[in-house]
């Protein structure tokens, strides 16, 4: 373990035998804070030969040393643990870099363990596995000497515990045997001690990566899982490693603030991480200028936050105004909006929750008619937050309509096709964690999708088919829905819930408890409900008024795009641009979609075959005079 001179009253490195103090009075803790799984594991060498430790083990640990902390990694941790009870040293085997021992540089503990193990010590060779069962048949056999094995790396010692060679298999059975025939020790110099067994301690990634047979139903081989640090644990390190921070950042922020609000702020974080963190404040030059900011960047890997940014600041204070120039009709839901963004740049989403430090800076759940804007609501709160709306990303749900589509969200089980590269949803948000995601038509997606969105939610995050953790903290989610419309009559038939004729407060009382209803009683979701608050955005249906200035905007994108493309300035009369309003407006029961749709056949179709008849050179300005429908259908007249 290296620990950097940077870090608060950690200045020197640690290795083997030479751990290092952190100098932190330990009296606020009365010297007990001891991690869980330590107590556990010394408790075990009572009544078990062999532990299997797997989860956060390459984290490092705190516990207490003389008043003060050690701050440790498990191979040194296991000796702190070891060497009160009476143990003489702790062997350490690994598939690398071979045999070592702690402590280190004590030279006859060397002899004893060449003596014992026959094996070289520190040579940088890896041992072969019947090397390896040889010194754990010493070291667990041997009736004069105390002491322990830790097999580091124990998930790498075979290529594949599902298909294991017969040279492999005969080592795990021998080792199981090994578990059955081992005997505690007592300690020749404290007779009055427990007899206790020489471990041996397997430290893997995951307990499946030991032969399951080898683990399962034994009482001789005991599992132990090394969690995450909890909120109390993180709170001893946030105390520790935050000492003198205040100094790195804005005058008039406390030490003991700093520590609440590092520990808040660092849920689902290993120590380790802490520091790191910690070492992103002391040297990153003013570019993180709070622990929240630090940690942020050690999530998401991405420094320049555009949540930050003054001119975000700047475009919400015209946002509306600039969103109904493309989202037209929906007043109120712009300004919902748009208030829920701001309170997402202000960094108060769930702030009434007790911690939101990792949850996405915003949700959004968006309901109404179809074709009324919702789509163009989210590609423009993504243009007004991140100043391009193709930095969305969207997904539509139809496609996740079967329980195992969920695969694609985030990468194919183990063992599947295609499981070592993550998902569609996961991959996506690794490369840009500062984006809009948009999930289109919800209510089409399996329930048991829904599921993930629980922990995005609540958690920020989601770990992929790899193993790897992606963060939401920075994103805004957008949901989609056409529910509420529509709802079951007393003969199970579909019937219309509402129509242009309610009022608003009408219209987002029926949707609003429509989507309510369907969440949390028909899919059974009601945590799901209760993560999305009052972030219900309901859509109007488009009035008249509204569809004209629908229509105005679409005509005058179809003659904006021949201009780019074809390089002819378009023009249309008054008579033409009337016959086209009234057709394309005659039903707008499919909104501003339906609108587009007709202009795409009364107008882009006819006009695309004048301009092709006309060949590689057209006439750079003309006029559309006149649109007809004919026998053959609609026709465009240019002059």
């Amino acid at each position: 373990m290296t620990l950097g001179s940077d870090l608060p009253a950690v200045t020197k490195n640690a290795g083997p035998g030479d751990l290092t103090a952190v100098d932190a009075t330990a009296d606020a803790y009365g010297g007990r804070h001891v991690p869980a799984w330590l107590r556990e594991t010394g408790t075990c060498f009572l009544t078990n030969p062999q532990l299997v430790l797997y989860g956060n083990i390459r984290d490092n640990y705190l516990v207490p040393h003389e008043g003060s902390w050690r701050l440790l990694d498990v191979r040194e941790a296991l000796w702190w643990l070891m060497k009160p009870l009476g143990y003489r040293f702790l062997l350490v085997v690994d598939p690398v870099d071979g045999l070592h021992v702690l402590p280190g540089n004590d030279e006859e503990v060397r002899e004893s363990v060449a003596a014992l193990t026959s094996v070289a010590l520190g040579n940088g060779r890896p041992l072969s596995l019947d090397a390896l069962l040889g010194v754990l048949r010493a070291v667990t056999t041997g009736r004069d000497t105390k002491a322990g094995v830790m097999v580091d790396y124990a998930s790498r010692l075979v290529r594949d515990v599902r298909q294991l060679s017969p040279e492999e298999h005969y080592f795990y059975a021998a080792c199981e045997k090994l578990s059955h025939t081992s005997k505690q020790l007592r300690d020749r110099r404290d007779r009055e001690a427990a007899p206790r067994y020489n471990p041996v301690l397997w430290v893997a990634n995951n307990d499946r990566d030991i032969p399951a047979w080898f683990t399962a139903d034994s009482m001789a081989v005991r599992r132990i899982a090394i969690p995450l640090p909890d909120l109390g644990d993180r709170k001893v390190a946030a105390e520790v490693l935050s000492r003198g921070i205040s100094s790195h950042l804005p005058t008039g922020t406390a030490d003991d603030d700093i520590a609440y609000r590092f520990a808040e702020q660092t849920e689902s974080l290993t120590v380790r991480s802490m520091m790191e963190i910690i070492r992103l404040v002391r040297t990153h030059e003013g570019a993180v200028d709070s622990i929240e900011a630090a940690a942020r960047c050690y999530r998401v890997g991405i420094s320049d936050n555009p949540w930050s940014k003054p001119f975000l600041r700047e475009r919400l204070t015209t946002a509306a105004e600039r969103i109904r120039e493309r989202v037209r009709g929906q007043d109120e839901a712009i300004e919902q909006s748009v208030d829920i963004i701001i309170r997402s740049v202000m960094g108060l989403s769930g702030a009434q929750a007790a911690s939101n430090a990792s949850r996405p800076r915003g949700v959004l759940f968006f309901a109404g008619p179809t074709g009324v804007g919702k789509t163009e609501l989210a590609k423009s709160l993504t243009e007004l937050i991140f100043g391009d709306e193709r930095a969305y990303i969207r997904f539509d749900m139809t496609e996740f309509s079967a329980e195992h589509s969920a695969a694609r969200l985030i990468g194919a089980p183990p063992g599947y096709i295609g499981h070592d590269a993550g998902g569609e949803l996961t991959n996506s948000v690794r490369e840009r964690p500062f984006s809009l995601i948009l999930f289109d038509e919800i209510e089409k997606a399996h329930p048991r999708i829904l599921d993930k969105f629980l922990q995005i939610l609540d958690d920020g995050r989601l770990t992929d088919s790899t193993g790897s953790t992606v963060y939401f903290s920075e994103a805004v989610l957008v949901f989609t829905s056409n529910l509420g419309m529509s709802v079951l009559d007393e003969r199970g038939m579909q019937v219309h819930n509402v129509s242009p004729d309610n009022t608003r407060d009408e219209l987002v009382g029926l949707i609003s408890a429509a989507v309510r209803k369907h969440i949390a009683e028909e899919l059974d979701r009601p945590e799901l409900l209760n993560r999305l608050g009052d972030n219900i955005v309901v859509f109007n249906f488009i009035g008249r008024d509204a569809a004209r200035e629908i229509f105005d905007l679409l005509l005058q994108r179809i003659l904006d795009l021949v201009e780019k493309e074809r390089k002819v300035t378009l023009t249309i009369a008054p008579e033409a641009r009337e016959t086209l309003l009234g057709v394309a407006t005659a039903d707008i029961t499919f909104g501003g979609r339906g609108i587009g749709s007709i202009l795409e056949t009364a107008l882009i179709n006819p006009l695309a075959r004048a301009l092709f008849a006309q060949g590689h050179h057209p006439v750079s300005e003309q006029r559309i005079t006149g649109v007809t429908h004919e026998a053959t259908g609609w026709k465009v007249t240019l002059r």
